[in-house]
């Protein structure tokens, strides 16, 4: 519930206080305020039922006028009248809608237009890091009080239009607010499923660059957390452990618009955060394999935030876990019949003739397909078989790959084969890709 924010939030209030020091007005008293008052005890004048969804006030101040505020204050150094718009229009939702919605009570319930007013959201977010630091600090203290405050009931769409546009903030790229932007993560993680499917449609609308800067500064941030550059520059990591849990999430809602624009906003492999390369990923491994998408997180979970070098050592040790459990099973099975322990039985065993290498190899394999998970022996007389297997299979007689100019790679041909070449393509596959590990030769 919208109510439970507050108690979760308030280690954020404390931080930021202590941060903001005299800097800043006071927090707000109902915002302070823990108790509840009893309707009951309200005078009579005041009990007016609340209206369900509540009336946005009209703000009228477009981007031009703005631009013009801002120029005057540069010149004249006069910065009342924008230091009066970023303290009303951060101070809430409400305010946020009424300041960025391009109808201040339109519905806009659609996934195809969000009702906001990027342009302006873009010319207040690109003049706020030039103004006057107790500007930026007090737009800072408005979000604060925007995500404190106690919210009752569903959230509405104007909750999630207020979301995006604060999420776009680029005050966050300082450590000194990631108190902030971790609260503001953890509050959109939270989100239902319904909500991040509208969110997801409106964040591929964003610019390539402004996308682009957003996923920078999520993969900075979760960057930053794992390995702070001082130690007591963010909070214990032990007291924090939702930060990157939250902003994993907030990233894959990226990775998700990415993933539905076409052509894509950016390449994938930016998404990729080289910082886990230096992490313990096998025992991120573990975690998800003992507990998999349950509430127990792991970047393995969000696979496309793993670099190509964390994933070929996970899958490596995948096979290398059903290579041996493969082998575990055929020796139990033969104890417990009381047979003879044969320890080939703990390889995958081909034999192939040096003038037949192809076909010998396709015959074995699809021969001995429930043994492809154990390791790979290979008796053969002459050179080494597996380069000459691979030089055979790729070559262009044989028509099982094309080769991709553009790529310079080769793929799967699309060609039509009867059941038996599938069978053989099937084998192949499984064999290159996950059934090399720990590969033996014996020469006679």
């Amino acid at each position: 519930s919208r109510g439970a924010c507050s108690d979760t939030l308030m280690p954020l209030m404390n931080v930021v206080i202590m941060l903001f020091r005299r800097e800043l007005p006071p927090i707000c008293s109902d915002v302070r305020q823990k108790q509840r008052l009893s309707i009951d005890t309200l005078p009579p004048e005041v009990k007016a039922p609340f209206p369900s969804d509540p009336i946005i006030p009209l703000r009228t101040k477009t981007t031009k006028e703005f631009q013009e505020d801002m120029e005057r204050a540069v010149q004249s150094g006069d910065w009342r009248e924008v230091r009066e718009f970023y303290l009303t229009t951060f101070d809430s939702f409400i305010e946020i809608n009424a300041a960025f919605k391009r109808e201040a009570n339109g519905s806009f319930n659609t996934i195809d237009d969000s009702g906001v007013n990027a342009k302006f959201v873009n010319t207040v977010y690109d003049a706020l890091l030039s103004t006057p630091q107790d500007i930026q600090k007090s737009v800072l203290k408005g979000i604060i009080n925007s995500l404190l405050r106690e919210w009752k009931g569903p959230r509405t769409k104007d909750d999630l239009r207020a979301y995006f546009i604060l999420v776009q903030n680029p005050q966050y790229s300082s450590t000194s607010t990631y108190v902030i932007y971790a609260h503001l993560l953890r509050q959109i993680a939270a989100l239902s499923e319904a909500d991040h499917h509208f969110l997801v449609h409106w964040l591929k609308k964003l610019s390539a660059r402004r996308f682009r800067q957003l996923v920078e500064r999520l993969l900075q941030f979760i960057s930053t957390r794992l390995f702070p550059a001082e130690p007591d520059e963010l909070p214990p990591l032990a007291k924090c452990s939702w930060w990157i849990p939250s902003a994993t999430k907030v990233l894959s809602l990226f990775n998700a618009a990415n993933s539905v624009s076409s052509p894509p906003i950016m390449p994938f492999t930016d998404f990729y955060n080289i910082t886990l390369e230096h992490i313990d990923f096998m025992e991120e491994y573990r975690t998800w394999q003992n507990y998999g998408n349950s509430n127990r997180f792991s970047f393995c979970q969000f696979p496309f935030i793993l670099s190509t070098v964390v994933k070929k050592a996970i899958i490596q040790k995948d096979s290398e876990q059903q290579m041996i459990s493969q082998a575990r099973q055929s020796l139990v099975s033969k104890v417990s019949r009381r047979q003879r322990v044969d320890m080939n039985l703990l390889f995958l065993n081909i034999k192939v003739r040096r003038a037949q290498l192809l076909s010998d190899s396709l015959d074995e394999l699809t021969r001995k397909r429930c043994d492809l998970k154990k390791k790979l022996r290979v008796t053969f007389v002459g050179e080494e078989w597996f380069l000459l297997l691979v030089r055979q299979i790729f070559h262009t007689d044989y028509g099982m790959f094309t080769y991709m100019k553009d790529s310079r790679c080769h793929w799967f041909s699309s060609w039509k084969c009867d059941n038996y070449s599938e069978h053989i393509i099937h084998c192949i596959h499984c064999t290159l890709f996950r059934g090399f590990t720990g590969l033996t030769v014996r020469w006679s």
